[in-house]
């Protein structure tokens, strides 16, 4: 440039804008300054083991990409009375009452990712410490001079690895849920039913189906999870105190880390992901890791099979394509859907389908040898429930829980049969006595 020519830093003058690219940029097409803020950003994160900037970042940007409408009132109010007429359909299948502590919720994609925020960071923080603890072991031994220093950076590092994994998972689970329990965990406020409007219509859009039965439909599961865990308050302790148990008996593979460290580009964030990928941070399994796995498989499989029975019974008398919807349901379990994607990408546990199918058969066995009453008795404390073995022969089950030395229902702390809810069908009898307003949308 000469000294004749304007320039950025010439007095009284605005600085020239240039476009991506040129003799400043060799990148055509990539705005460097936005690239390396965000590495700034990346690696002064000083928050935990998972750089949560970095992971709502990363999730808001796939909702964007899959499009993400604000909610109208009229949809609202829509969600609001299909939740009421579910709660009334419920009614009639469990003896635990509506668990509402208000107004049910109608979110669009962001709301359910700053709703479930709080719940996701309890959940999958304890395996990101852990694996962040083993990265800073796994340091050569030359290297332990650094102390604090180096500990810092892998912290960063660590939360910037997390972040991006934990961003993607979520991300995408925003644009599949249904409502806020999809995953047998209770992800939103507690006691009010929530469903996404938009994802209720994808996952209908396949089954060729009334929109109306659609919603009315997984509003009955998202109601039926929030009875429960309203109702068996230690349960959602018992649920994340398992996968607690699973990260402290997780063993990181330090050699892997050790190698790791000295050839991955920290720079690079694609060389970051392509280190995820590969099973960089993938635990091996212990003992303490398949028994804390057990425990959650079978919690989360009664929750799901309690939930199923539930449903079946209030939805089948009412809504001729229930038998569907179930079956689309178990569909898209066995398929990986939202719950198993999940699992398996944040917390790294596959739930196996098959122990929902036999939950839900020890339910619906209960039901019949015990009634409704007998069948919820069961959750007023965890020794009560079934076990792993238990789902093995869950008929065998039933039939020893309905022997009079097993349990005394009175002694459980719930609430006496209330008229028709010791029917044992709750689906066939238990329609005799019904008003025609419970009976027909």
């Amino acid at each position: 440039m000469s000294n004749d020519e304007p320039g950025p830093g010439r007095e009284g003058e605005e600085p020239e804008k240039r476009p991506p690219g040129g003799p400043d940029n060799p990148f055509p097409g990539f705005d460097l300054g936005a690239i390396f803020g965000q590495l700034q950003n990346m690696f002064s994160w000083q928050g935990g083991p998972i750089n949560w900037q970095l992971a709502v970042e990363t999730a808001k940007q796939t909702i964007r990409q899959t499009g993400d409408a604000s909610l109208t009132a009229s949809e609202r109010s829509q969600v609001d009375q299909t939740v009421r007429l579910a709660e009334h359909w419920l009614d009639e299948a469990t003896s635990l009452p509506a668990a509402s502590a208000g107004q049910a919720l109608a979110w669009n994609r962001a709301e359910w990712l700053d709703g479930t925020l709080p719940a996701w960071k309890k959940l999958v923080e304890p395996l990101a410490a852990h694996v962040v603890g083993a990265m800073g072991q796994a340091l050569p031994e030359q290297a332990a001079g650094m102390g604090a220093q180096l500990t810092g950076v892998l912290t960063q590092v660590g939360g910037m690895m997390f972040g991006a994994q934990v961003g993607q998972g979520l991300g995408q689970l925003a644009t599949e849920v249904v409502g806020a329990t999809d995953i047998g965990l209770p992800l939103g406020p507690a006691g009010q039913p929530v469903l996404v409007p938009a994802n209720i219509a994808a996952f209908g859009s396949g089954l060729d189906l009334p929109a109306d039965d659609v919603r009315l439909y997984l509003a009955l599961r998202e109601c039926a999870h929030q009875r429960l865990f309203h109702h068996a308050p230690w349960l959602s302790a018992h649920l994340f105190s398992a996968v607690e148990e699973y990260a402290r008996g997780m063993h990181v593979d330090t050699s892997k880390l050790e190698e790791a460290v000295g050839t991955i580009d920290m720079s690079n964030p694609e060389a970051l992901n392509d280190a995820l990928a590969g099973g960089l941070l993938e635990p091996e399994e212990t003992p303490r890791q398949k028994a804390a796995l057990a425990r959650l498989e079978t919690a989360l499989a009664l929750v799901e099979g309690w939930v199923d029975d539930v449903v079946t019974s209030a939805a089948t008398p009412r809504m001729p394509s229930a038998p569907l919807f179930h079956e689309a349901i178990r569909r898209r379990r066995a398929e990986g859907g939202p719950a198993e994607q999940t699992f398996v990408t944040l917390v790294g546990l596959e739930i196996r389908p098959r122990r929902m199918r036999d939950a839900a058969t020890v339910w619906a066995s209960l039901r019949e040898t015990r009634g409704i009453s007998g069948r919820e008795a069961l959750w007023a404390h965890p020794d009560m429930l079934p076990t792993g073995d238990d789902l093995d022969d869950a008929k065998g089950f039933a039939e020893r829980a309905a022997s009079p030395d097993r349990m005394d229902i009175g002694d459980l702390g719930f609430d006496e049969p209330r008229g028709d809810g010791d029917q044992s069908g709750g689906g066939e009898s238990g329609d005799e006595g019904r008003g025609d307003d419970g009976t027909t949308r």
